[in-house]
Protein backbone atom coordinates (compact mmCIF):
# COMPACT_ATOMS: atom_id res chain seq x y z
CA UNK A 1 0.00 0.00 0.00
CA UNK A 2 1.04 3.64 -0.85
CA UNK A 3 -0.56 6.21 1.26
CA UNK A 4 -0.94 9.52 -0.78
CA UNK A 5 -3.38 11.12 1.82
CA UNK A 6 -3.24 11.81 5.71
CA UNK A 7 -5.51 14.09 6.85
CA UNK A 8 -6.84 14.80 10.17
CA UNK A 9 -10.62 14.69 10.84
CA UNK A 10 -11.36 15.08 14.87
CA UNK A 11 -10.26 14.40 18.52
CA UNK A 12 -12.81 14.18 20.76
CA UNK A 13 -12.91 12.53 24.09
CA UNK A 14 -16.23 10.79 24.25
CA UNK A 15 -16.08 7.33 21.64
CA UNK A 16 -19.57 7.70 20.84
CA UNK A 17 -18.54 10.99 19.07
CA UNK A 18 -16.19 9.07 16.68
CA UNK A 19 -16.91 9.58 13.22
CA UNK A 20 -20.17 7.78 11.95
CA UNK A 21 -19.19 6.19 8.92
CA UNK A 22 -18.50 2.41 7.93
CA UNK A 23 -14.78 2.94 6.95
CA UNK A 24 -12.62 0.39 8.61
CA UNK A 25 -10.68 1.81 11.69
CA UNK A 26 -6.81 0.49 12.75
CA UNK A 27 -6.12 1.97 16.04
CA UNK A 28 -2.99 2.00 17.71
CA UNK A 29 -2.11 2.32 21.29
CA UNK A 30 0.54 1.69 24.14
CA UNK A 31 1.56 2.73 26.94
CA UNK A 32 3.02 6.51 27.19
CA UNK A 33 6.29 7.24 25.94
CA UNK A 34 6.43 4.46 23.24
CA UNK A 35 6.72 6.22 20.18
CA UNK A 36 3.22 6.02 18.87
CA UNK A 37 3.08 9.41 17.71
CA UNK A 38 6.53 9.02 15.63
CA UNK A 39 5.10 5.75 13.99
CA UNK A 40 2.02 7.63 12.50
CA UNK A 41 4.02 9.86 11.08
CA UNK A 42 6.40 7.74 9.37
CA UNK A 43 3.78 5.69 8.24
CA UNK A 44 1.98 8.44 6.64
CA UNK A 45 5.31 9.81 5.52
CA UNK A 46 3.72 13.44 7.41
CA UNK A 47 6.39 14.35 10.24
CA UNK A 48 3.24 16.76 11.54
CA UNK A 49 0.42 14.63 11.55
CA UNK A 50 0.41 13.22 15.10
CA UNK A 51 1.80 15.49 17.82
CA UNK A 52 5.21 14.15 19.05
CA UNK A 53 6.00 15.12 22.68
CA UNK A 54 8.90 14.58 24.90
CA UNK A 55 6.70 14.39 28.15
CA UNK A 56 4.97 11.27 28.03
CA UNK A 57 1.24 11.11 27.97
CA UNK A 58 0.06 13.84 26.24
CA UNK A 59 -2.32 11.96 24.08
CA UNK A 60 -5.79 12.62 25.90
CA UNK A 61 -8.13 11.96 23.39
CA UNK A 62 -9.53 9.72 20.47
CA UNK A 63 -8.11 11.09 17.31
CA UNK A 64 -9.05 10.52 13.68
CA UNK A 65 -6.82 10.75 10.55
CA UNK A 66 -8.26 9.84 6.89
CA UNK A 67 -6.00 7.37 4.89
CA UNK A 68 -6.40 7.68 0.89
CA UNK A 69 -9.91 8.15 1.72
CA UNK A 70 -10.70 4.58 2.07
CA UNK A 71 -10.21 4.29 6.07
CA UNK A 72 -9.45 5.58 9.46
CA UNK A 73 -6.33 5.20 11.23
CA UNK A 74 -7.25 6.32 15.31
CA UNK A 75 -4.90 7.05 17.92
CA UNK A 76 -5.75 6.51 21.41
CA UNK A 77 -4.82 7.47 24.26
CA UNK A 78 -2.21 5.47 26.00
CA UNK A 79 -2.47 3.53 29.14
CA UNK A 80 -0.57 3.40 32.59
CA UNK A 81 0.91 7.30 32.63
CA UNK A 82 0.98 7.28 36.36
CA UNK A 83 1.34 10.67 36.96
CA UNK A 84 -1.77 12.18 35.16
CA UNK A 85 -3.37 11.27 38.87
CA UNK A 86 -6.31 8.24 39.98
CA UNK A 87 -9.34 10.45 38.08
CA UNK A 88 -8.01 10.80 34.98
CA UNK A 89 -6.57 7.52 34.66
CA UNK A 90 -9.51 6.17 35.23
CA UNK A 91 -11.57 8.66 32.60
CA UNK A 92 -8.80 7.53 30.08
CA UNK A 93 -9.60 3.73 30.83
CA UNK A 94 -12.76 3.97 29.88
CA UNK A 95 -12.60 5.59 26.87
CA UNK A 96 -10.07 3.15 25.84
CA UNK A 97 -12.59 0.52 26.92
CA UNK A 98 -15.45 1.76 25.32
CA UNK A 99 -13.96 2.44 22.19
CA UNK A 100 -12.14 -1.32 22.14
CA UNK A 101 -15.09 -2.85 22.71
CA UNK A 102 -17.96 -0.93 21.30
CA UNK A 103 -16.97 0.88 18.33
CA UNK A 104 -17.88 -1.71 15.21
CA UNK A 105 -15.59 -0.06 12.52
CA UNK A 106 -12.51 -1.04 14.99
CA UNK A 107 -11.44 -3.39 12.33
CA UNK A 108 -8.23 -4.07 14.49
CA UNK A 109 -5.89 -3.06 17.46
CA UNK A 110 -1.95 -2.36 17.14
CA UNK A 111 -0.41 -3.06 20.34
CA UNK A 112 2.79 -0.96 20.86
CA UNK A 113 5.60 -2.61 22.89
CA UNK A 114 8.77 -0.69 23.53
CA UNK A 115 11.51 -3.89 21.91
CA UNK A 116 13.98 -2.75 24.28
CA UNK A 117 12.00 -3.49 27.32
CA UNK A 118 11.68 -7.02 29.36
CA UNK A 119 8.02 -8.01 29.22
CA UNK A 120 5.79 -5.43 31.14
CA UNK A 121 2.87 -6.63 33.17
CA UNK A 122 0.86 -3.69 31.88
CA UNK A 123 1.33 -4.87 28.77
CA UNK A 124 0.80 -8.77 28.62
CA UNK A 125 -2.53 -7.84 31.22
CA UNK A 126 -3.68 -5.38 28.33
CA UNK A 127 -2.97 -8.01 25.49
CA UNK A 128 -4.96 -10.70 28.01
CA UNK A 129 -7.81 -8.43 28.10
CA UNK A 130 -7.95 -8.14 24.55
CA UNK A 131 -7.89 -12.21 24.24
CA UNK A 132 -10.85 -12.50 26.59
CA UNK A 133 -13.11 -10.12 24.81
CA UNK A 134 -12.52 -11.67 21.70
CA UNK A 135 -10.82 -7.90 20.21
CA UNK A 136 -8.67 -8.93 16.92
CA UNK A 137 -4.87 -6.98 17.17
CA UNK A 138 -1.49 -7.25 16.40
CA UNK A 139 1.53 -6.13 18.36
CA UNK A 140 4.12 -3.38 17.07
CA UNK A 141 7.28 -3.69 18.44
CA UNK A 142 8.29 0.03 18.60
CA UNK A 143 12.26 1.72 18.78
CA UNK A 144 14.47 -1.19 16.85
CA UNK A 145 17.09 1.00 16.07
CA UNK A 146 17.71 1.82 19.27
CA UNK A 147 19.84 -1.26 20.13
CA UNK A 148 21.26 -3.72 17.97
CA UNK A 149 19.60 -6.21 15.34
CA UNK A 150 20.74 -9.00 17.26
CA UNK A 151 19.06 -7.38 20.96
CA UNK A 152 16.00 -6.54 19.41
CA UNK A 153 15.75 -10.13 17.90
CA UNK A 154 16.13 -11.58 21.29
CA UNK A 155 13.91 -9.24 22.87
CA UNK A 156 10.89 -10.27 20.22
CA UNK A 157 11.97 -13.77 21.13
CA UNK A 158 11.29 -13.49 24.91
CA UNK A 159 8.14 -11.25 24.10
CA UNK A 160 6.86 -14.23 22.21
CA UNK A 161 7.76 -16.93 24.78
CA UNK A 162 6.42 -15.24 27.50
CA UNK A 163 2.98 -14.90 25.56
CA UNK A 164 3.06 -19.01 24.63
CA UNK A 165 2.70 -19.11 27.96
CA UNK A 166 -1.40 -18.26 27.90
CA UNK A 167 -1.68 -18.14 23.77
CA UNK A 168 -1.98 -21.01 21.68
CA UNK A 169 -2.05 -19.22 18.43
CA UNK A 170 0.47 -15.67 18.88
CA UNK A 171 -1.12 -12.62 17.39
CA UNK A 172 0.45 -11.32 14.29
CA UNK A 173 3.49 -8.80 15.28
CA UNK A 174 5.80 -6.49 13.13
CA UNK A 175 8.79 -4.76 14.39
CA UNK A 176 9.46 -1.12 13.67
CA UNK A 177 11.40 2.16 13.70
CA UNK A 178 10.44 5.05 13.39
CA UNK A 179 13.98 6.31 12.50
CA UNK A 180 14.57 3.78 9.56
CA UNK A 181 11.19 3.00 8.32
CA UNK A 182 11.53 -0.52 9.18
CA UNK A 183 8.52 -2.54 9.18
CA UNK A 184 6.83 0.30 7.53
CA UNK A 185 5.32 -1.29 4.41
CA UNK A 186 4.75 -5.05 6.30
CA UNK A 187 2.36 -3.28 8.71
CA UNK A 188 0.85 -1.35 5.57
CA UNK A 189 0.47 -4.14 3.92
CA UNK A 190 -1.41 -6.34 6.41
CA UNK A 191 -3.57 -3.45 6.78
CA UNK A 192 -4.49 -3.36 3.03
CA UNK A 193 -4.78 -7.41 3.17
CA UNK A 194 -7.45 -6.89 5.21
CA UNK A 195 -9.29 -4.08 3.35
CA UNK A 196 -9.30 -6.32 0.54
CA UNK A 197 -10.40 -9.07 2.60
CA UNK A 198 -13.39 -6.51 3.99
CA UNK A 199 -14.51 -5.86 0.59
CA UNK A 200 -14.76 -9.21 -1.14
CA UNK A 201 -16.49 -10.10 1.87
CA UNK A 202 -19.28 -7.30 0.99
Amino acid sequence: MEITSAEFIISNSRADMCPKTDLPEYAFIGRSNVGKSSLINMLTNQPKLAMTSATPGKTLLINHFLINKEWYLVDLPGYGYAQRGKKMMEKIQKLIEYYVLEREQMTCLFVLVDSRLEPQKIDLEFIEWLGENGIPFAIVFTKADKQSVGKTKANVTRYLETLRQQWEELPPYFVTSSEKKTGRQELLDYIEEINRSLKENR
